[in-house]
């Protein structure tokens, strides 16, 4: 069944940093910066996406997956009829909303973990999270221990096999889609959350919402554990990220078409039939413009993104390529302040916006794209050709990661009546059943072919 999420281009905002709130909810009132929010969705129907994720939203701590309130949109934000305001404004745009679900651990000033503080041995909620043992003490001195989240004691990790606490996460999400009407879950940390936990959250969603999507952040291991037909409909291609990049770097088109061949090829591909959430750069890790040696590989970096198996995603900023390190200041330095009207303005890479509204129409115009049989055509250590295949017309991509123009012959699959190149519309002609093209350094194509 095709929907919404097969064929998508996702917009990532990490509204906290960029509306400037602090970084410590220390406000009495509350700051009703969602109306800077509702400024972007413009911007993002422009950039030719089809759904925003935006998270964390709810009342927390510090950086917002450290949860205080599960139903309260976080007053550094707003209150919850800004954030309805804001999802009812992206569907009248034809966007869909998917939010951070933070299900593995909750803050130290959420409900239940108060209670355990105030009643200790007495609170009911004792089960309710991992490890709690009244013989040991933690880093805040509490007087008993518990299981954190890679040790960061801020964030203390929920038990997902108590039936209580599943009731009240399940009752939390029903409350967000009847609430705010929202269309899917990103799971932070879904690599630690417990398989029937998740389970049972796909086919309650379903029930909620025919229609609605679970991903889950997965950094390693064997992705089809938790993108399947009982769990999550998709995960972080975090394996598909590493390559974008440090193909480019280090001019090797061999690791990009490998990770590609082992996960989509179509003749054997372990995630055939599944659709991963691709990405170059996210609230997690460097700006893609900072991790590329040669700024000029931006083009075909995004060419791929958009280009390869998955639903891509733009994370907020990098669409006009601003700078970010982690070096420089850890996460914070990833999520800054953003001033849409001068960044619009005064962009980094003035062209970077264009040509992404120009794949995302791409993606709209020729399905293929996103939905078509991957075929390698043509590959070497700096240039790689491939085509998305489909009955009626096909898609074929050339990319050249070297520091010269370089002469591409391309086979072309059978049957290809027309050649038009997507971005100048100029027809090509074919040679002897192939198509040869000279591209600049860092340069790339796209190709129309009719059947």
């Amino acid at each position: 069944m095709s929907t919404w999420y097969n064929n998508a281009v996702f917009y990532h905002m990490y509204p906290l940093g960029m509306s400037g709130a602090p970084f410590e909810n220390r406000e009495e009132g509350i700051v009703h910066r969602f109306d800077e929010l509702k400024k972007w969705l413009p911007h993002i129907k422009e950039l030719a996406c089809d759904a925003i994720y935006i998270g964390p939203l709810f009342e927390s701590t510090t950086h917002g997956y450290d949860t205080k309130d599960y139903k309260l949109v976080d007053r550094r934000l707003g209150d919850n009829e800004d954030f309805k305001e804001f999802v009812q404004q992206a569907h009248e745009l034809g966007m869909k909303i998917v939010v951070d679900g933070v299900f593995n651990h909750t803050g130290r000033e959420f409900f239940a973990f108060r209670d355990i503080q105030q009643n200790r041995e007495s609170s009911r909620y004792c089960g309710w999270y991992k490890g709690i043992n009244f013989g040991w003490n933690n880093p805040y001195n509490d007087g008993f221990g518990y299981e954190a989240w890679r040790n960061c004691f801020e964030l203390v990790n929920l038990n997902l096999q108590n039936r209580e606490v599943k009731d009240y996460l399940f009752e939390v999400i029903r409350f967000w889609i009847h609430e705010f009407d929202i269309d899917g879950i990103r799971l932070d940390c879904a690599d630690c959350l417990d398989f029937d936990f998740m389970k049972e959250m796909r086919w309650m969603t379903s029930n909620e919402k025919p229609d609605f999507w679970l991903m889950g952040e997965v950094i390693h291991g064997d992705y089809a554990r938790w993108a399947n037909q009982e769990m999550l409909h998709s995960v972080t291609n975090y394996e598909l990220h590493k390559g974008l990049y440090s193909g480019h770097n280090d001019h090797n088109y061999f690791e990009i078409a490998h990770t590609i061949r082992r996960q989509f090829d179509e003749n054997g591909g372990i995630y055939r039939g599944r659709i991963l959430y691709s990405f170059v750069d996210n609230h997690d890790v460097d700006r893609i413009i900072s991790k590329l040696n040669d700024k000029r590989h931006l083009k075909s970096v995004y060419t791929l993104l958009y280009t390869l198996p998955g639903d891509p995603s733009i994370y907020y900023g990098s669409e006009w390529g601003i700078e970010g390190k982690k070096a420089n200041g850890g996460d914070p330095a990833l999520r800054p302040q953003i001033k849409l009207e001068e960044m619009q303005e005064n962009p980094p890479v003035p062209w970077l916006p264009d040509y992404l509204a120009f794949l995302g129409r791409c993606r709209k115009e020729h399905p293929v794209i996103g939905e078509g049989r991957y075929r390698e055509l043509l590959l070497t250590t700096r240039q790689y050709a491939y085509a998305r295949l489909g009955d009626q017309e096909s898609v074929l991509v050339l990319a050249n990661n070297d520091e010269n123009d370089a002469y591409m012959s391309v086979p072309l699959p059978v049957g290809a009546q027309k050649i038009i190149d997507l971005e100048t519309e100029e027809e090509l002609h074919s040679d002897n059943g192939r198509v040869n093209m000279t591209l600049a350094a860092g340069g790339c194509a796209l190709l129309l072919l009719k059947h």
